[in-house]
C-alpha cells in the first residue's frame, strides 16, 4: 500500500500552512486506498491533536514514505533520497539561491514534482496559493500606504482568526484620492481585486486612469496588453507575447506618472521586458511612492524588489538615487517596499483549506490512479538522479554555468 507523508515545514522563516487539512488527509486516507501518516510539528495552524482526531498516525519520521507532501522548500538536509517529494521547488526560474538544493535532489536520486508545474492539458496550473497570495499581498500594500502616510492603523493580516475577521478592517481603510495601479489578471491579481474591491475602492479602465482625475481612491487592472508593445510595430498578441516575449518592449512608464500604490500580481518570464528601470525612478515624473510586489522576483521586473522582506519585518524603504535598501519609512525620496515572499502564510487555514481541495480534486486522483492524462508526468522535474526532458533546460544552471 502506497504510504503517504505530510512533512514538517523546516523551512525559516516558519511556515504554518500545511498541503492537507486534517479533514482532507483523512478523506484521502478513506478513499483512495493509501496511508496517510503526518510528521510531528509545533508550527502549523493545525495542530497534531487536530489530525489526531482525524484518525491519522502522528509519526516523528516520514522516511518510510512513498510520496513526501510539503509546501516550502525542504531543508537539503531533510530531503529523503529515492523518494517522491512534492513541493515548491523555487528552481525553475534557475534561483541561485536555490542551486544547491536541485543539486541534492539529482545526488538523492529525488522524485521532484513541483506544485508550480502541476497544469492540465491547456498548460494552466491546477492547484496554487495565488488567490490568498494576492488577497494578503493587497491588503499589506493599503497597510503599507496607511502606515507610510500616517492614515489608519489596521490589524496586520496574521493578527486575524481568517479572512472573516480580516475583512472586518476594511471598515478603517481611509484613503485619500490616490491612483492604485494593478498588474495582471490570473488568480494572483482577482485576491488582490477581492480586497481593494471590499474596501470600497472603485475600478476604473486604465484608460480612465491615465486621462481623468477623480475625487476617491481608484484602481485599474492592467493586463500584459496594457504595458507591452512589440517592437516591430503593431497589434498585442497574447499568444505570441507568451511564446516569444523577447519580440516586445515594456509601455508601463505612462502608468508610472499617475500611479501612487504599485500592486504588482502578474507572473513575470525574465526573457519578457521589465516595468521601469531605477533609471527611470530617478525622473521627476515618477510617482509611485509604495510598491506591494507579490510576484517577489528579487532584482526582476521591478527594480526596488532587492530582497524578500518577511511577516515579523514585512517593508523595507529601496533609494533609488543610490541604488540601495534602507530602513523603512525614513526617507519621502524613497519608494517604500513590501515584498513578503510567502504571503498566503498570514492567513494559513484558509489558504490551507483551499489548497487542500485543489489537491484533493485536482492531483490526487492522478497520481494514485495511473497519471492518464499525464499530469504527473508533466511535473516531475527530476527522476532517479537526473532531469527529466521537459527540464533539461535547467542542465547548465545545475552545472553552475
Amino acid at each position: 500500500m502506497t504510504k503517504i507523508g505530510i512533512i514538517k515545514e523546516g523551512k525559516i522563516p516558519i511556515d504554518r500552512r500545511v498541503p492537507l487539512t486534517p479533514q482532507q488527509a483523512k478523506y484521502v486516507k478513506d478513499n483512495f486506498d493509501v496511508e496517510v501518516v503526518v510528521q510531528t510539528s509545533d508550527i502549523r495552524c493545525f495542530s497534531d491533536d487536530d489530525y489526531r482526531n482525524a484518525d491519522l498516525p502522528i509519526v516523528d519520521s516520514v522516511e518510510d514514505c512513498d510520496i513526501i507532501l510539503g509546501v516550502k522548500e525542504v531543508p537539503i538536509d531533510k530531503l529523503i533520497p529515492n523518494k517522491t517529494h512534492f513541493f515548491f521547488s523555487h528552481t525553475i526560474k534557475k534561483q541561485d539561491y536555490n542551486r544547491d538544493l536541485l543539486r541534492s535532489i539529482l545526488n538523492k536520486k529525488i522524485r521532484l514534482i513541483d506544485w508550480e508545474t502541476l497544469t492540465n492539458e491547456n498548460g494552466n496550473r491546477i492547484i496554487a496559493f495565488g488567490r490568498w497570495a494576492g488577497i494578503v499581498g493587497a491588503y499589506n500594500g493599503i497597510w503599507t500606504y496607511g502606515k507610510r502616510y500616517n492614515l489608519f492603523t489596521l490589524r496586520r493580516a496574521h493578527e486575524c482568526f481568517d479572512y472573516e475577521d480580516l475583512k472586518t478592517e476594511f471598515k478603517k481603510i481611509k484613503l485619500p484620492n490616490i491612483k492604485i495601479a494593478l498588474t495582471g489578471g490570473g488568480r494572483v491579481a482577482k485576491g488582490a481585486m477581492e480586497v481593494l474591491l471590499g474596501a470600497g475602492i472603485s475600478q476604473v479602465t486604465p484608460h480612465d486612469f491615465l486621462t481623468q482625475r477623480f475625487d476617491e481612491p481608484v484602481f485599474t487592472q492592467l493586463n500584459s496588453r496594457d504595458y507591452n508593445k512589440r517592437r516591430a510595430g503593431g497589434d498585442f498578441l497574447r499568444n505570441e507575447f507568451y511564446k516569444s516575449p523577447e519580440q516586445y518592449e515594456g509601455d508601463f512608464l505612462k502608468y508610472t506618472r499617475v500611479t501612487d500604490l504599485l500592486i504588482a500580481c502578474a507572473f513575470w518570464d525574465p526573457a519578457a521586458p521589465v516595468l521601469f528601470h531605477r533609471e527611470d525612478i530617478i525622473k521627476d515624473d515618477f510617482d509611485i511612492k509604495v510598491i506591494a510586489d507579490i510576484t517577489c522576483d528579487i532584482e526582476g521586473s521591478i527594480p526596488s524588489t532587492k530582497k524578500p522582506s518577511t511577516i515579523d519585518d514585512p517593508i523595507y524603504d529601496y533609494n533609488p538615487t543610490d541604488d540601495e535598501i534602507e530602513q523603512a519609512l525614513t526617507d519621502e525620496g524613497n519608494i517604500t517596499v513590501m515584498a513578503v515572499d510567502n504571503l498566503p502564510c498570514e492567513l494559513p487555514r484558509d489558504a490551507s483549506e483551499s489548497f487542500g481541495n485543489e489537491l484533493v480534486n485536482n492531483v490526487i486522483p492522478h497520481l494514485l490512479g495511473g497519471d492518464e492524462k499525464g499530469v504527473i508526468q508533466r511535473a516531475t522535474i527530476t527522476n532517479a538522479g537526473h532531469l527529466t526532458e521537459k527540464y533539461s533546460y535547467l542542465q547548465d544552471y545545475v552545472d553552475g554555468k
